[in-house]
């Protein structure tokens, strides 16, 4: 372990893991997948909780566990349905890669899912924290998972300085969360720490009266449980503004599949303008014109304003001859609410029946 690192004694380790499941035998965090054996769906419920609460991903995975029961159906599934399955969670890359893995471990693994943690990391999508998690979870292997919360609780308890987000502190933080891994019981550790974490441990007002590590936390004793962990990046965010055009033509839409190498590939979207107002719009009086939809992204700060034009008969010389209508095709209503993967932005402003499709 690094010299400026702290090196817990034998001792503390041992202290450490009996009151940490200890704690968690008297504070149950009941979820669909805690317990869970099969690889696959512990594989399904790390990939649909990367950077999501888990409110928000637990519908999703039963759905998924739902629509596809096992690796081989996930991975005869048509990507656009995956997609679709997927809208409203965001960050659909995880969608596409776990699409991929799935087709590897179907047409390559025989439908077998990798047993070894060396293996789980060779799935797309899967970085170090899942494949420990799913290594712990599915196998009973002896990885430690280092989430966020983790990251906290070993930073307070520790009294560490280093913020989390550079490289030197993902090596130091997993060498000392695999030195205070439980190796007779990595899963139930595992658990219990992320657990801890969410319940006891959190990021504002934690519950330091009830923590069973009060006498001992180096960040309690110091008074700087609100400063750690530290992070040393500013978080910046870059402004987009998009114009939407939302064509009706015969009770049809225009949309359009979305092909770049960004995170909306494999999404469809209305033709739109990115900053400026389409010049459509000057020869063709919109039918209703949307408040801003935000969507904050990690990196980007999406602004939409949507335009509805219709046009009941022959669609005019202008709309025909439109630059931003290329590559696009005409879809149904049907198709639009059930075939179709929107990004979010564009899911929320229909979902909030700012537009009337019907």
């Amino acid at each position: 372990m690094p010299e400026d690192f702290p090196r817990p004694e034998e001792p503390f380790r041992l202290f450490f893991r009996a009151a940490l499941l200890e704690w968690s035998r008297q504070h149950p965090r009941p979820m669909p997948w805690k317990g869970e054996k099969d690889p696959y769906r512990i594989w399904l419920s790390e990939i649909i909780l990367q950077q999501t609460r888990v409110e928000q991903g637990l519908p999703y995975y039963e759905k998924f566990v739902r629509h596809y029961p096992t690796v081989q159906q996930l991975a005869d599934a048509p990507e656009d349905q995956v997609l679709k399955d997927w809208e409203g969670l965001g960050y659909y890359s995880r969608a596409r890669n776990l699409h991929a893995a799935a087709r590897y471990v179907a047409h390559h693994l025989n439908g077998k899912f990798p047993d070894t943690y060396e293996a789980i990391r060779l799935l797309k999508g899967v970085g170090p924290y899942t494949a420990a998690a799913i290594a712990s979870f599915g196998f009973g292997l002896p990885h430690a998972v280092l989430d966020g919360n983790v990251y906290r609780v070993l930073a307070r308890i520790f009294g560490i300085d280093t913020p989390i987000d550079t490289p030197k502190a993902q090596k130091q933080f997993a060498t000392l969360a695999g030195a205070m891994l439980d190796p007779d019981a990595p899963a139930a550790y595992n658990q219990a720490m992320m657990d801890f974490g969410a319940l006891c441990c959190t990021p504002s007002q934690p519950a330091c009266r009830e923590c069973p590590f009060r006498d001992d936390c180096v960040a309690r004793q110091q008074n700087r449980v609100n400063e750690l962990p530290k992070k040393q990046k500013g978080l910046t965010r870059k402004k987009r503004t998009f114009h939407y055009l939302v064509i009706r033509h015969q009770e049809h839409w225009f949309v359009r599949k979305r092909m770049g190498k960004d995170i909306w590939k494999g999404l469809w979207e209305f033709p739109f303008s990115e900053n400026d107002v389409p010049e459509v719009l000057l020869s063709f009086e919109p039918k209703s014109v949307s408040a801003p939809v935000r969507q904050l992204l990690t990196h980007q700060e999406i602004t939409a304003i949507f335009y509805e034009l219709e046009f009941p008969d022959a669609l005019p010389t202008e709309i025909q001859q439109c630059p931003l209508l290329e590559d696009c095709r005409l879809v149904t209503l049907s198709e639009l609410k059930k075939n179709i993967a929107f990004p979010k932005v564009i899911d929320c402003f229909l979902q909030s029946k700012v537009l009337t499709l019907n």
